[in-house]
């Protein structure tokens, strides 16, 4: 089995994108736009979601309708999975939402489980899960392997920018998830973050570490 990735080729999204990207971009503008592409990116990985049929009443008659057949769950890894969700809700807004908390070894660049308040069994049957950065791959590998412990069979990762390197990692450990991005940038720097990418998603959004006054470009 082969992962299912796609990269979302959009105009609404190359534009919010490339806002994102810009270094001087500040926290509450990052934020928007990350919840604009969090709205735009789930609703462009739900396209095959299972319906079932419906007897709806108009006010003029009794007519065919669908209504999802399956509970959905939302799992964005925090924190920078944060700023996905609110849009991820505007698609979603009676999904369940389970936090999930994994944070990379800057010196080892390996995840580390820190959070993790699931209930003992499934309370979902497909999960979304939000993260703005494939990079190295780890975190969403990690997340993955706790939701597939957890019982759940239908996953699907949501991100806005992949490496080369991070894609090809989630789609080795699990060929059955299936990937949405609104780009694939280059390669991996040796620190492990994306090029040309964005920086880090946490700091920018949140308005901490080197981002917290972001400085014109000289």
């Amino acid at each position: 089995m082969v992962a299912a990735i796609r990269v979302v080729d959009h105009p609404l999204v190359r534009t919010k994108l490339a806002a994102l990207r810009i270094s001087t971009t500040p926290a509450r503008e990052f934020r928007m736009l990350l919840e604009d592409l969090g709205m735009l990116l789930t609703y462009e990985a739900s396209w095959n979601l299972e319906v079932c049929d419906a007897t709806i009443t108009t006010p003029i008659a009794v007519t065919k309708g669908a209504t999802l057949s399956q509970r959905i769950g939302l799992v964005p890894i925090l924190r920078a999975g944060i700023g996905m969700l609110n849009g991820a809700l505007h698609v979603f807004p009676d999904a369940q939402v389970w936090h999930l908390g994994v944070y990379r070894d800057e010196h080892r660049l390996v995840p580390v489980e820190y959070y993790n308040r699931l209930p003992q069994t499934p309370t979902v049957d497909r999960c979304f899960i939000l993260d703005p950065m494939l990079a190295t791959g780890g975190s969403a590998v990690a997340a993955t392997d706790v939701l597939k412990r957890w019982g759940i069979c239908h996953i699907h990762f949501i991100g806005v920018i992949g490496s080369p390197e991070g894609v090809y990692r989630l789609s080795q450990h699990h060929p059955d998830v299936a990937i949405t991005l609104a780009a694939i940038d280059d390669h991996l720097n040796d620190s492990g973050f994306i090029v040309p990418g964005l920086g880090d998603a946490g700091d920018r959004q949140f308005g901490t570490g080197i981002y917290a006054c972001p400085r014109p470009i000289e």
